[in-house]
């Protein structure tokens, strides 16, 4: 096997790339957690269940759109669901499976959280760029991740 090994300049930019993955989302977490008592990826469960209709979706669809296994998310879901955030009942197309629902209890906290995290997503990242830079990393963002496993 042929190794194409980074040039320096490569190399420095998957490094502060990195550098990035790691400290922006643990900085929003943070103030995620001070601000409204959420983990990352409660709010991402919680948000994105709220632009469903009737805020509801299929714990399968869910797990795929978040990238993680349907037990983990099954598990993440019973502790939310501990908390009053969500409710679980039978998917009528899916024996095994099952569709979470947002609480009222679920979306009074993400109406509550939501707009100190937009603070945060502002301050830690979004008023650091130029409209110009937002449409690259946009683009950037979109074409890397779409990309087939």
């Amino acid at each position: 096997m042929h190794t194409a090994w980074l040039t320096e300049d490569e190399e420095n930019t998957w490094r502060a790339f990195r550098r990035l993955l790691i400290a922006l989302p643990a900085r929003l977490s943070r103030d995620l957690a001070r601000d409204s008592g959420l983990s990352p990826a409660d709010y991402e469960v919680l948000s994105t269940l709220s632009e469903k209709p009737n805020r509801r979706w299929a714990l399968k669809d869910l797990a795929a759109k978040m990238e993680w296994s349907r037990s983990r998310l099954s598990h993440h879901a019973a502790r939310m669901q501990a908390r009053g955030l969500v409710g679980k009942e039978p998917d009528p197309q899916d024996a095994r499976g099952c569709i979470l629902h947002l609480t009222d209890d679920g979306f009074r906290v993400l109406d509550d959280a939501a707009p100190h995290h937009v603070v945060s997503v502002r301050a830690r990242f979004l008023d650091h760029l130029s409209p110009d830079e937002l449409a690259l990393l946009r683009t950037l963002s979109t074409r890397i991740a779409d990309l087939p496993d």
